[in-house]
Parts: C-alpha cells; sequence; structure tokens
C-alpha cells in the first residue's frame, strides 16, 4: 500500500511540474478552486498510473526492436503517447485535462520522467 502511495504522489508532483512548465498541457481551465484542481490531478495521476500499469507494458514489448534500434530513445516516444492516452481518457471520465500534441507530450513525458525519478528517490518505499 505504502508503494502505491508514494508512487501516486510521484505522479501528482510530476504532473504538477510538467502542468507548471509546459504550456501545451492544461488542468482546469474554468478557473475552479484550488481543491477540485488538486483532487483533479490526484484523479489525473491515478489514469495515468493504471495506464503505465496496463498499456505501457504491452507496447513496450510489441515496440522491443524499436528499443534496441534507438538504444532505448523510443522509451520517449512510447512515455509521450502514455501521456496523450491520459489525456484522451481524462477526457473520457470528464476531467479537465488536456495535452495538445505530440511534441507537447514529449516534452511534458521528458519533464515527467525526470520529476517522477526525483520523487521516488525523495520517497522511497519501504520495500
Amino acid at each position: 500500500m505504502t508503494n502505491f502511495v508514494v508512487k501516486t504522489l510521484a505522479n501528482v508532483a510530476a504532473l504538477a511540474v510538467a502542468i507548471w512548465l509546459v504550456a501545451g498541457i492544461t488542468l482546469d481551465e474554468d478557473g475552479n478552486s484550488t481543491g477540485k484542481r488538486v483532487l483533479t490531478l490526484i484523479l489525473v495521476a491515478l489514469v495515468f498510473g493504471l495506464v503505465n500499469l496496463i498499456v505501457k507494458p504491452v507496447v513496450k514489448l510489441f515496440s522491443f526492436p524499436l528499443f534496441i534500434l534507438t538504444l532505448g530513445l523510443f522509451t520517449l516516444v512510447v512515455n509521450a503517447l502514455m501521456l496523450l492516452l491520459t489525456s484522451w481518457l481524462a477526457e473520457q471520465f470528464d476531467l479537465s485535462f488536456h495535452v495538445e500534441g505530440f511534441w507537447t507530450a514529449a516534452i511534458g513525458a521528458l519533464i515527467i520522467s525526470v520529476v517522477s525519478w526525483a520523487a521516488n528517490l525523495a520517497l522511497p518505499d519501504k520495500n
């Protein structure tokens, strides 16, 4: 349970930094209260975590030759696609999270990867 909370907090922090730094990644355009924005961010982080848990391994398996060919740089493309999928799912669940396009998602995925890595170092799980 602790591992789940730590990963969710890392995703919340990483998504918040990406929203703050990248103009094409938006959260809550209507100007709602801070509490609603935080709740939306937590829900988006949960969706992002589920996408990374369920869809990402399948995509990585089928694109394994591209990972080898690009020496792992294809990971950035996969992460950007996972962010775009999260944006689409958030729209389906009526969450106000949106990513403009692929290049915005690629920059956001790079930021999310770095911040998530740092947050996981700062908040280690007990395992």
